[in-house]
C-alpha cells in the first residue's frame, strides 16, 4: 500500500559560491510521523539542508513542501515563521533569563492565556520538567536543558520539528538515555523529523531510516549514497 508522502523535497541544489554545488539535485520524501537521519562528516550539507528547509536559505533549484503546501520553488517562497517548523540546535538556545516555563510559553502568544497554560502543562508532562517548571537554564542538567528545548520547539505544534546535533553537547552516560527519551516524545507526539548527526549510533537509535551523506573531495558536491526505503530498520 502505498503511503502519502507528508514532506517532500526534490531536485534541491545549493551554492554558497558559483561554480561549486554544495548540494546538487538532492531528493528525499518523510511520511507523517517519520524520523529521518541525515548522517555524515562536517561540510557535507546536512545543515544546509535544515537551513533550506526551515526557509533560513533559498535553494537555487527545486521544490520543498510540507504537509501539502508548497513552500519554495521557482514562483515561491515563504518566510521562516510561516513554514509551521520547530527546531532544536546544537547548544539548545535556550534563553538563559528565562525559566522554564517562560521559555516554553515564547512561541504561544498567540494563544488565549487558558490555552497557553494547557499546552505548556501538556508539554511540561510530556517531557518530564513539571517540577523544574521555575527553574532557569543553568539550573539544570544537560539532559534536563534539551528536553526542555524540545518542548519548546514542540509547543507551537509544529508540522514538523529539524534537530541539529542534539545530543553532541551530552556525555557518553547520558547519551542512550536522552536518546530513548527522544524516541519516544517523537512517537507520542506523532512528530514528523529529520535529524542532523554525524554519529552513526544517534541516528540508528532514534530514526526509522537514514541517509548517508559524504563530500566529493574534488566538487564539494552531496552524494546520496542511501536513498529513501534503502535503509529501513526492522
Amino acid at each position: 500500500m502505498k503511503t502519502e508522502s507528508f514532506v517532500e523535497l526534490r531536485g534541491i541544489s545549493f551554492s554558497y559560491a558559483p561554480g561549486s554545488d554544495t548540494i546538487s539535485r538532492f531528493d528525499l520524501t518523510l511520511r507523517k510521523g517519520e524520523t529521518v537521519g541525515l548522517l555524515g562528516p562536517s561540510g557535507c550539507g546536512k545543515s544546509t539542508l535544515l537551513r533550506l528547509i526551515a526557509g533560513l536559505a533559498a535553494p537555487s533549484e527545486g521544490r520543498i513542501a510540507i504537509n501539502g503546501r508548497t513552500m519554495v520553488d521557482e514562483k515561491r517562497f515563504v518566510l521562516p515563521e510561516k513554514r509551521g517548523i520547530g527546531m532544536v540546535f546544537q547548544d539548545y538556545a535556550l534563553f538563559p533569563h528565562m525559566t522554564v516555563e517562560q521559555n516554553v510559553l515564547f512561541g504561544l502568544h498567540r494563544l488565549s492565556s487558558r490555552a497557553r497554560r494547557i499546552r505548556l502543562d501538556d508539554m511540561l508532562e510530556l517531557v518530564q520538567l513539571d517540577a523544574f517548571r521555575k527553574r532557569y537554564p543553568h539550573e539544570l542538567s544537560g539532559g534536563q536543558q534539551q528536553r526542555a528545548a524540545f518542548a519548546r520547539a514542540l509547543a507551537p505544534q509544529p508540522d514538523m520539528l529539524l534537530m541539529d546535533e542534539p545530543f553532541s553537547s551530552l556525555d557518553a552516560d547520558l547519551k542512550g538515555e536522552i536518546r530513548q527519551q527522544l524516541k519516544e516524545l517523537l512517537r507520542k507526539a506523532n512528530m514528523t523529523s529529520i535529524l542532523v548527526t554525524h554519529d552513526s549510533e544517534d541516528a540508528q537509535s532514534i530514526c526509522d531510516r537514514v541517509v548517508r551523506m559524504s563530500a566529493s573531495p574534488t566538487t564539494d558536491s552531496v552524494e546520496q549514497l542511501e536513498r529513501e526505503g534503502l535503509s529501513h530498520k526492522s
